[in-house]
């Protein structure tokens, strides 16, 4: 697949550990330039550290005037923007019916600002390269959930509303935007990692009930979609979104 992705640009938010830095890497494989970006500047270093000539930009995309201030730094960098990957989110959150309107305004923030401030602040660098927006949903947007967050599920709705009713106007540019929406994704430090720690019998049996596919899923799975999404062999795919959980949602 390189030759899709020859001389392109990317820059990944959320991207110092867990499923951004599996995009990155994939993204990087394919001989892509690598941009990253999180909050924590020494996480980013160290994942940068791994990806020789990659960039890495820290600071809160949640804030419009810094996911400004990123997507300017790439451009003035490596001259061009060619893939976005909104990939900050959080799921962690307060119990269905304890949620106040500081934690609606954080969790949203979280979930979509974080994306629809990306995408404001790149779409005139997006045009310029007919370039590819990916962002990274969650099955919580589809539908029901048992035990999942209310503010999240909610969150991740209103970001695959966006996804589909941003897609026309992005498309008259020629920008395409996708979603995906994962599944339980382990990795270190994940909220599945820490929910095996503290009862793994009740986690396994969860994902051998619910789960056609009777395991958790990888970040690199979801780095596949992602890059495949990303590339032109997806020139057709735009307003979409691609569920990867192993066979687990119905609607």
């Amino acid at each position: 697949m390189h030759d899709n992705f020859s001389g392109k640009t990317a820059l990944i938010t959320g991207s110092s550990k867990g499923i951004g830095l599996s995009i990155a890497k994939a993204l990087y494989k394919q001989n892509c330039k690598i941009a990253l970006n999180s909050k924590n500047e020494n996480e980013l270093k160290l994942a940068a550290s791994e990806l020789p000539g990659a960039i890495y930009l820290a600071g809160d995309v949640t804030q419009p005037k810094e996911a400004q201030r990123i997507v300017s730094d790439v451009v003035k960098l490596f001259g061009k923007l060619d893939i976005l990957i909104c990939n900050v989110g959080g799921s962690q959150s307060v119990l269905p019916g304890e949620e106040t309107f500081e934690e609606w305004q954080r969790i949203f923030s979280l979930n979509l600002w974080s994306t629809t401030n990306m995408v404001e602040a790149s779409f005139k660098d997006l045009e310029k390269t007919a370039g590819a927006i990916v962002c990274i949903s969650s099955i919580c947007g589809l539908e029901v959930i048992k035990n999942a967050p209310v503010t999240y599920s909610s969150a991740k709705a209103a970001l695959n509303a966006y996804v589909k009713g941003i897609a026309r106007p992005l498309g008259e540019k020629g920008i395409r935007i996708n979603a995906v929406a994962p599944g339980n994704i382990l990795f270190d430090d994940s909220v599945w990692f820490r929910k095996l720690n503290d009862n793994k019998i009740a986690v396994e049996d969860m994902i051998k009930t619910d789960v056609s596919l009777g395991r958790f899923g990888k970040p690199e799975e979801v780095a596949n979609l992602v890059v495949y999404l990303a590339s032109d062999l997806a020139s057709f795919s735009t307003g979409a979104i691609w569920t990867l959980d192993g066979g687990q949602v119905h609607s």
